[in-house]
Parts: C-alpha cells; sequence; structure tokens
C-alpha cells in the first residue's frame, strides 16, 4: 500500500517507519528542510530504543523515503496519515493550525479517493471539520478516519508493532476495511481493532491518557498521607494492586508526571468538557496534585537541608521518564528551577536528555559527563527519573564522592532498610 505520513515528529516517525516494516512502500512529509537532511542520511532525531534501527533498514529496502513536497508525496497515496503537533494553548485547549493546514494542502494535491487518518491528538469533532476544510479544497471523494496513537514513549516501536489494540474512528465501510487491511499484520496474536464512529474514537485518547494520569496523582496523594501516618506506600500499592479490578499500573508514586500526553491531554480534555458545559471537577484535582506534586523533592531538601543557598545538587535524571531524551514538562525542570531559585549550584546527569537540558536551562546548571561524576562534592542527591543505571549503583563510591550522604529519591528506587545500613540519610516519597 502506497502511504504518506505528514509530520516527522515522534509520531509521525514510528508510524513511518513500523508501516513501512511490514512492506508498504511509505514517504514522511515534513517542512523542515534540516530535519528531512538528518532523517536522509539517517539521522533519527529522537532517542526511541529501536526507532533508528527501523528507519535505516527501511531506507536501505528503499520503503522509507523523507520528502519536503507533500504536493507530489501525497499524489497516487491510498491513505495519509496526519501526524503534526497540536501543542496546547495558553487556555489548555489543542492548537489545530498545523493540522488544519496539512489538510487543506493535502487536499489541493489529491488525484483520487484518499483516506485521511488523523493519527495527531485532536479535540472531539475535530474529523467533522477537517471533512469540512477539504471539502472546500477538492471535489475528489475522500474518507476522514480518527486513528489515535496509543504510544508509550521508550517502548513505541515495539506498542506499534504489537498494539494492545487499534482504535479506528470511521464513518463509511470502505475506509473501514482499508484500514482494518492496513492493520492486519500487527493484530495476527488477536489485539482487537475497535471500529466506531469519530467522535468516540477521539474522545478515547484523552480519555485514556486521563485515566492514567489520575492514576498517577492519586497514589502520590496515597504517599503524601503515609507521610503523615509513618506508613508505608510500598506496602499500601502491593494490597491495591492485587486487586485484580484495579491492577498494578501505573500505581508506583514519585514526584509527578511529565511528557508531552498526560499534561497535555489533561488540559485539552478539561478545555472541550468546559465548552460543551461540562466542568471535569476530577481532572482539575489530578492537575491540582500533579503540579505540586513536582515540587514534593525540593520541600523534603528544604525542611532536611535548610537553607539550599551555595549547597551543591547533584540531580540523576533529567527526563520525564526513562527510555527517552524528552523533556516536555518533565518534574526536573520544576526541582531544578527551585533549586536554582533558592541559590543552590546544581551539577546533573542524565543518560539521554542532556542535549535537551542544555536548551532549557543554558549555562545556568553544569552538566556531568559520568553519573559518579556529577556527585564529587555533592551535599545531596536528587534522584529524578528511574533509569535503569541508577538502580544498583556503587553506594560506597557514592559516599566517598559526596561531601554529605544525603539522597533524595523521587522514585523510590531503593531499600529503606539497606540505606540506613550503609548509612545514608535516606528521602523517599511516601515512605
Amino acid at each position: 500500500m502506497k502511504i504518506t505520513v505528514v509530520g516527522t515528529g515522534y509520531v509521525g516517525l514510528v508510524v513511518g517507519a513500523c508501516l513501512a516494516e511490514t512492506g508498504n512502500d511509505v514517504v514522511c512529509v515534513d517542512i523542515d528542510e534540516r530535519k528531512i537532511r538528518g532523517l536522509r542520511r539517517g539521522r533519527v532525531p529522537i532517542y526511541e530504543p529501536g526507532l533508528e534501527e527501523l528507519v535505516r533498514r527501511n531506507q536501505d529496502e528503499k520503503r522509507l523515503v523523507f520528502s519536503t513536497a507533500l504536493a507530489r508525496s501525497a499524489r497516487g497515496a491510498e491513505v495519509i496519515f496526519i501526524a503534526v503537533g497540536t501543542p496546547p494553548d495558553e487556555d489548555g485547549s489543542a492548537d489545530m493550525q498545523y493540522v488544519l493546514a496539512a489538510v487543506r494542502a493535502v487536499a489541493r494535491a489529491m488525484t483520487g479517493y484518499l483516506v485521511v487518518a488523523i493519527k495527531s491528538t485532536v479535540p472531539v469533532g475535530t474529523a467533522d471539520r477537517v471533512r469540512e476544510e477539504m471539502g472546500r479544497e477538492t471535489t475528489h471523494p475522500f474518507s476522514v478516519v480518527s486513528n489515535p496513537e496509543f504510544l508509550k514513549q521508550g517502548s513505541a516501536v515495539d506498542d506499534f508493532l504489537k498494539p494492545d489494540r487499534v482504535v479506528v474512528g470511521a464513518d463509511d465501510q470502505r475506509a473501514r476495511e482499508l484500514m482494518r487491511g492496513l492493520y492486519a499484520p500487527f493484530t495476527r496474536t488477536g489485539a482487537p481493532v475497535v471500529m466506531m464512529d469519530c467522535a468516540s474514537a477521539e474522545l478515547s485518547k484523552y480519555a485514556a491518557n486521563a485515566m492514567l494520569a489520575t492514576r498517577v496523582s492519586f497514589m502520590n496523594e496515597i504517599a503524601n498521607v503515609c507521610e503523615r501516618f509513618g506508613a508505608n506506600v510500598d506496602d499500601v500499592r502491593r494490597v491495591v494492586a492485587s486487586d485484580r479490578r484495579i491492577g498494578p499500573s501505573f500505581l508506583f508514586p514519585g514526584i509527578g508526571y511529565g511528557g508531552s500526553c498526560f499534561p497535555k491531554d489533561v488540559k485539552a480534555l478539561m478545555r472541550s468538557a468546559r465548552e460543551a458545559g461540562y466542568e471535569f471537577r476530577i481532572l482539575e484535582a489530578v492537575e491540582a496534585v500533579n503540579h505540586s506534586q513536582k515540587r514534593r523533592l525540593f520541600e523534603k531538601m528544604q525542611e532536611v537541608l535548610g537553607s539550599l543557598d551555595g549547597k551543591r545538587i547533584a540531580i540523576w535524571g533529567l527526563s520525564f521518564k526513562p527510555r527517552t531524551d524528552d523533556m516536555r514538562e518533565a518534574p526536573a525542570i520544576t526541582m531544578i528551577e527551585a533549586l536554582e531559585e533558592a541559590g543552590a549550584k546544581v551539577v546533573a546527569y542524565d543518560p539521554q536528555a542532556q542535549q535537551a537540558a542544555r536548551t532549557i536551562f543554558d549555562k545556568r546548571i553544569r552538566f556531568a559527563a559520568h553519573s559518579y561524576d556529577a556527585l564529587k562534592g555533592a551535599d545531596a542527591l536528587g534522584i529524578l527519573t528511574e533509569w535503569n543505571e541508577f538502580r544498583e549503583p556503587d553506594f560506597r563510591r557514592m559516599r566517598a564522592l559526596m561531601r554529605a550522604p544525603v539522597i533524595f529519591d523521587g522514585r523510590n528506587l531503593f531499600d529503606l532498610a539497606q540505606m540506613r545500613a550503609l548509612g545514608f540519610s535516606y528521602h523517599s516519597i511516601g515512605r
């Protein structure tokens, strides 16, 4: 099948590379000429395990190409995926200008029947709006499909190749069958292709992410209550997670969620509901809890260390989660800005996100070449991201490097009794 993907960001690259992997001819289009030149040379601008190898393999096999020419790339395509950004406006609503500009350009370029599949995370009602925009630009027949992505950063390639489910919102049978056939190679093991109307498909993405964000904030609240009573949130979590009606996912307490999806989608769903005359009170609380939780570790530092002015604070982990270099809405940003304001000297290390962090903090903080380098002379260590390499460090080496053996663990990586035995002043979340 001939496929065009508009947008070569996180979603567009994964979609294009994975569809090419099953034998489709895929063109990924972007207006950023510099990015396209890099991709043609096999340079993937984001860190996502397995993606670079997938891109290069399918380029070598001539199934995946990159272009800045949307009009030429759209001609003859059977399906065009729209995977451009929908950044939040100041009021929390999704900015639709890039989606609408892309579909207008597609409509002007199309030469026959086409399925336009919206991969971007968009408000409910977008499919109808896209139909109207395209109808003004073309007389050719077309179908508009809502096909939200459910990709987790750090495992996006596996999520696409082996999905839990595929959601397709379509209002005509021709489009349904085409999309079902396109996803058949990925659903052979029994993952369902869930067909529904476009509005339900659009809402399903927001609903899924809002539910996960709610679980995170709820468990962070439980952790904070545990601290008040001297309880251990690990024990509480195990009891809650063992209930088959609840399960264990997204119940680990910490310093809040970040990334490109949860914060944006929670805001967008609240905004959409408000425009429909409904106040989404649970999500208002979820967002408020997350905002305050990002400062929780900083507050613990103040409680234990007193004034932070002039203190040297080591930071392990900058990305909002492991296995990605994404720092959008990362708790590390809130934490480091609070430390800076308090007069602390920050030395940070992250296996993948240091380049992204440099664009945020410029020269305001120092970056270490290795995790242990960040600890030299540190008055305390803050752990903000649960990278695997932080889980089993050399504690004796850490003690020897640090000015004081004080750890503030925002991800509860270490055992309480072990840390006491090793002589650390160890402060975690909810324990």
